[in-house]
């Protein structure tokens, strides 16, 4: 199970634009860029929160692995003693059929559980990016004026950038020094619900 992959910088619009300026007015505009991507895996914040989630996530796995197990040996075991039967004579085994249909439900009851924990995980991350999006905006505004920018553009959105107007380094040094760790408390979402989490 991976954590999943957030754009917080889409969350920033009033600070990052992504625009599309004609040559002779960037001409006339400071611009500085940044590599989002850069950012988050190379703060000291970001770097937590991925090693928190891998955690959580290795943690899911293993009570994902526990809850399978027996699901596993139970349908070995119908398996095998229904191999040498036919149809007809497996419908007439009450005992059987029960079987075949308890071990049905708890497939689908580990699929939902394995959904369940899947979206946990989703509502984690985000829980725990939060704090880090909103020191995120405070650093781009100080670095706009430290740099007196008119226009800030993530890497992801360019061709080429000389290193000169990158900023990147900049905006994790002063992000390391407000926001270097964040909380990352694993999200339980109530059982039977499967559904995406929502959007915050």
């Amino acid at each position: 199970m991976k954590p999943s992959s957030l754009n917080p910088l889409a969350m920033l619009a009033a600070v990052v634009a992504f625009v599309s300026i004609s040559a002779p007015a960037f001409s006339q505009q400071t611009i500085i860029v940044i590599n989002e991507d850069r950012i988050l895996r190379e703060s000291a914040v970001g770097q937590h929160i991925a090693s928190r989630l891998q955690a959580i996530s290795s943690e899911m796995e293993g009570e994902l692995l526990a809850l399978r197990a027996p699901i596993d040996a139970e349908a070995e075991r119908l398996n095998a003693e229904t191999e040498p039967l036919t149809q007809e004579a497996v419908q007439q085994r009450p005992d059987l059929m029960q079987r075949i249909q308890t071990v049905s439900q708890q497939a689908q009851q580990f699929e939902a559980t394995r959904q369940r924990y899947a979206n946990e995980l989703t509502a984690t991350e985000r829980g725990a990016m939060r704090p880090v999006l909103e020191a995120l905006q405070a650093v781009l505004q100080e670095v706009v004026a430290a740099r007196s920018a008119d226009i800030v553009i993530d890497r992801g959105a360019l061709v080429y950038s000389g290193p000169s107007v990158d900023a990147s380094d900049d905006v994790i040094t002063r992000l390391n020094g407000r926001l270097p760790t964040v909380p990352v408390n694993r999200v339980r979402l109530p059982q039977g619900d499967a559904q995406q989490p929502r959007q915050q």
